[in-house]
């Protein structure tokens, strides 16, 4: 993806609405709900922050990525979960209250997080002598980057709740819109890349979406977690905020490297593909048994 004022000015525009409208869907009480599910939350965030950097280094050293493409890859593990696993959530579902409180805390483990992933991923495939970096002052802009609109988000709906749940909708659908915009105007301006970019990292980011919803699934479930929360940590664990990941891989002020933002945005849009046949699928097994119970009730 070519940096360009479309990628540099309006990206980041975008991610702040994104965010923006996740903070006027949350409260101080999605943070303090850890405290009430802490098995499912504390599995989630663990496969969150350990694991799936894991998955991600297993992932670029096995298909060999390029350098850049690795940090990238390890960038995009990185992020945090978005509004956009709290959909999936609901159509599968799941817990959509867990789904948020952990997209909550997510996005405050990440200010810390993601430097540290990016930071040793750029000193072990581009060398430690290299100039990239999210240095501190840096990782100050990702603070303002993810939290302050989020912050912003939930003053507003502190203070004016009615005005909040009315601009929800309206918010998600601007985010979705201006999103989309900028990764389809992006992609038609570098679409002779498109094939390449592909070719490269197309299978890899689509088995980390497929690895990622296993085993946020899975874990939760094998360690005894009721299956709505187990459903929830999958899409929160399986779904990265790809915006953030390309955001900060293009901003001039922070990686400002194109070729970090081609993992993300290739997963921005193949993530969707998984997601949707794991949600049909959940939803539909969810119908049987609720099927199965109502016959042996009556």
């Amino acid at each position: 993806m070519a940096s360009s004022t479309l990628t540099t000015v309006f990206l980041p525009i975008a991610l702040a609405v994104v965010m923006l409208g996740l903070g006027l869907s949350l409260s101080v009480a999605d943070f303090a709900r850890v405290a009430r599910v802490p098995r499912a939350a504390l599995l989630a965030l663990a496969v969150q922050v350990l694991l799936l950097p894991a998955l991600a280094l297993g992932l670029a050293v096995a298909f060999d990525l390029a350098p850049e493409l690795a940090v990238g890859l390890m960038l995009l593990a990185a992020s945090p979960g978005g509004t956009t696993a709290n959909i999936f959530s609901h159509l599968a579902g799941g817990d959509v209250a867990l789904n948020v409180t952990l997209t909550a805390v997510n996005s405050v483990l990440a200010v810390v997080t993601l430097p540290l992933v990016v930071n040793l991923s750029i000193a072990g495939f581009l060398g430690a002598d290299s100039a990239i970096g999210l240095q501190p002052a840096k990782t100050l802009q990702v603070f303002a980057l993810v939290l302050v609109p989020v912050a912003i988000g939930m003053v507003v709906n502190r203070r004016f709740p009615g005005f909040a749940a009315r601009a929800r909708g309206p918010v998600k659908v601007a985010s979705v819109v201006v999103l989309v915009g900028v990764i389809l105007a992006a992609v038609f301006a570098d679409r002779g890349n498109v094939g390449g970019y592909l070719r490269s990292v197309g299978v890899v980011v689509v088995l980390l979406c497929l690895v990622s919803l296993a085993i946020g699934y899975a874990v939760p479930l094998l360690a005894g977690v009721a299956r709505p929360q187990a459903i929830a940590s999958a899409f929160e664990i399986g779904l990265h905020n790809s915006t953030l990941a390309i955001t900060v891989a293009l901003s001039p002020a922070l990686l400002d490297n194109a070729a970090m933002a081609v993992p993300a945005a290739v997963y921005g849009v193949a993530m969707f593909f998984p997601a949707g046949a794991l949600a049909w699928w959940f939803a539909r097994r969810g119908r049987a048994v609720a099927a199965r119970s109502e016959e042996r009730g009556r």
